[in-house]
């Protein structure tokens, strides 16, 4: 998720200081993502030093709001009309952990996948809790709730495809999928598997 541009989209509804900045972002995305204020003035000096804001002088509170420039507008109104780009699914992390202990020697790796299970399976819960103990159809409510919504289906999801890997792996028997450690010297370069898979996903 882009700090960068949630940042600069609040802005462009009008000048912020940092704490307001915060708290805006808070009420649009339910505080799922907290940020810390250390976080949101590096943001805007990176953000000002690419032309994007600038920054105003003090007020009597010695609050300094930031203002979009034009070319800020522009960046909000490119990252609203375009799609969100996912990462190269070759590098989740469970994904990884998951495909080196299937080839692990002496690894009971249906134990990993019920552990994972579980964790995800109490996330689902807690998730689910939060969603169905929302209150009114208030904006916050009701971005708040797009948020949880994102976070149900992403653990449904997970909870699947652990199912399925569970599934896969029962038809190959352990000793089948272990690898010993390579004794051929691996030459320099980029392995070929892993150019075909980028190039797949590009």
């Amino acid at each position: 998720m882009s700090v960068r541009q949630s940042l600069l989209a609040i802005l462009d509804q009008g000048p912020c200081y940092g704490y307001q900045l915060r708290a805006e972002f808070d009420r649009r995305t339910g505080s799922t993502w907290p940020l810390n204020v250390g976080q949101i003035y590096n943001t805007l000096e990176r953000l000002e030093r690419d032309g994007l804001v600038s920054r105003g002088e003090p007020d009597e509170q010695g609050h300094v709001y930031w203002q979009i420039t034009d070319a800020g507008s522009a960046e909000v109104a490119s990252w609203l009309s375009s799609p969100v780009e996912r990462g190269q699914a070759t590098r989740d992390e469970l994904a990884i952990k998951l495909a080196v202990a299937a080839t692990l020697p002496g690894i009971d790796v249906a134990a990993v996948i019920q552990t994972q299970r579980t964790a995800s399976l109490r996330q689902l819960q807690i998730l689910n809790r939060a969603k169905f103990a929302g209150g009114d159809d208030s904006p916050e409510e009701l971005a708040w709730s797009l948020v949880i919504d994102s976070m149900v289906f992403a653990a449904e999801a997970e909870v699947r495809w652990l199912d399925h890997t569970e599934q896969r792996l029962a038809m190959h028997p352990q000793h089948a999928m272990a690898l010993e450690l390579a004794t051929e010297r691996p030459k320099r370069g980029r392995p070929q598997k892993a150019a075909a898979t980028e190039a797949l996903i590009a």
